[in-house]
Order: C-alpha cells, then sequence, then structure tokens
C-alpha cells in the first residue's frame, strides 16, 4: 500500500509540475522568474482555462494523497 501512495505521488506531482510550466509558457520568462506579466485580472478563455482548473484538481489530489500518506504511515 505504500509503495502505491508513492507512486501516486510521484505520478501527480510531475503532472503538476508539468501543468504549472505550461501555464507559464505564455507568460515568457519574466513570468518564470516572478516578474510583472502585466495581466493579473485577464479573462481565462479556452485551453488556459481548462489548465488552471487541472492545475487546481491536481494540487488538490497531491494535498489529499500527502495527507493520506502521512495517516496511513504514521
Amino acid at each position: 500500500m505504500d509503495q502505491l501512495l508513492d507512486i501516486a505521488m510521484i505520478i501527480v506531482s510531475i503532472a503538476l509540475v508539468a501543468s504549472i510550466v505550461l501555464q507559464s509558457k505564455g507568460a515568457g520568462l519574466g513570468g518564470l522568474t516572478g516578474g510583472d506579466t502585466g495581466g493579473v485580472f485577464s479573462a481565462r478563455r479556452g485551453i488556459e482555462r481548462t489548465l488552471f482548473r487541472v492545475t487546481i484538481i491536481l494540487s488538490l489530489i497531491f494535498f489529499g494523497l500527502a495527507i493520506y500518506t502521512v495517516y496511513v504511515t504514521g
């Protein structure tokens, strides 16, 4: 069971990192380093909205898996 949780955490973390990198790809190099992109309140449409929601879902899954892993092993 512990190995399954570890593998799930690795897969979800890789997917989460990929979705975050894909989101910041459109912001340019300044967005990766924390620079101002000038569009904080811009509307997300199409694939940007989908990627944003996928990132939120993946972060919730990652957080849930982390809590559950601590509960099971500790």
